[in-house]
């Protein structure tokens, strides 16, 4: 997994994580500089390029986080842990209400007692600028080692890892 990612290595990396998100949409989220965890939220997004988008809490420490800082990362792991990426950005909050609007759904308006309206609800915007992902693909032999208990070896995994802009 060390050698270098070629410009189809990084297309389908990216579409890889694209279909997983669209798959599983959640994301730890945090600002680094904040020194506190991250915290899981819903990702929101149209296509395969443009903002991600969360809803938030006002009252949170990460909104509060966000009027020293918009340094943001997040963290995501795929279902069956063969996927997993790190997204650096731009976090901000953008209370568009065409954009409040295009995400609302049941789900989300059981979070706040006020639907759109609850003066605690904050639209959350992440910009990614940089994307980090590693893919895991065990061999046969890995697969067979893993189910009867056998040791596994590097040799045995199988995966590409990429870094680019995005």
């Amino acid at each position: 997994m060390s050698d270098p990612a070629t410009q189809s290595d990084t297309s389908e990396a990216l579409d890889a994580f694209w279909s997983a998100l669209e798959s599983s949409p959640f994301l730890m989220l945090g600002l680094p500089a904040q020194v506190a965890h991250s915290m899981p939220m819903t990702a929101q997004f149209d296509g395969r390029h443009g903002p991600i988008w969360f809803y938030g809490s006002r009252s949170s420490r990460l909104v509060e986080g966000l009027t020293s800082t918009n340094d943001a990362m997040a963290q995501y792991v795929g279902e069956g842990h063969k996927l997993f990426a790190c997204i650096s950005g731009m976090l901000t909050i953008d209370n568009n209400p065409a954009i409040i609007d295009k995400f609302w759904s049941n789900t989300v308006e059981a979070w706040y007692a006020q639907g759109k309206s609850d003066p605690d609800l904050v639209m959350l915007r992440f910009d990614p600028a940089n994307i980090e992902i590693w893919q895991a693909d065990l061999s046969l032999m890995g697969k067979l080692k893993m189910m009867f208990g056998g040791t596994m070896k590097s040799q045995d995994v199988q995966g590409k890892h990429v870094e680019t802009a995005l």
